[in-house]
């Protein structure tokens, strides 16, 4: 079985992967403008905002605060979900120095 072997490059680009590898799914990207749109801590089931079963967007949920992009904090039996915006001013900055770093000005040819 093969491996990623992830230790061979910098804790910068793991952070990078990871977050990228979060937002990697158009339903995450749909959550995360959600809950954006709605600037508030969102109560109860956000799969009747989306296409898909609770249990799929559960697993999303989960995927994105994981990676610390979202908070959710236990109301009962209920979750209160919202954007986590120190981590989303974290992405941001990421986003924006990984593409400056590749950004390629003039002609560039491949042979």
């Amino acid at each position: 079985m093969a491996y990623a072997k992830t230790e061979l490059f910098s804790s910068e680009l793991n952070a990078t992967a990871a977050l990228f590898k979060a937002l990697a799914h158009p339903a995450r990207l749909a959550i995360l403008q959600y809950l954006a749109e709605t600037r508030v801590c969102i109560t109860g089931d956000i799969s009747d905002e989306l296409p898909l079963s609770r249990t799929t967007v559960n697993q999303h949920l989960t995927e994105l605060k994981n990676a610390g992009l979202i908070q959710g904090v236990v109301d009962g039996v209920k979750v209160n979900y919202c954007l986590n915006p120190a981590k989303i001013k974290d992405l941001e900055e990421m986003a924006n120095g990984f593409f400056r770093e590749i950004t390629v000005e003039g002609e560039y040819s491949c042979r």
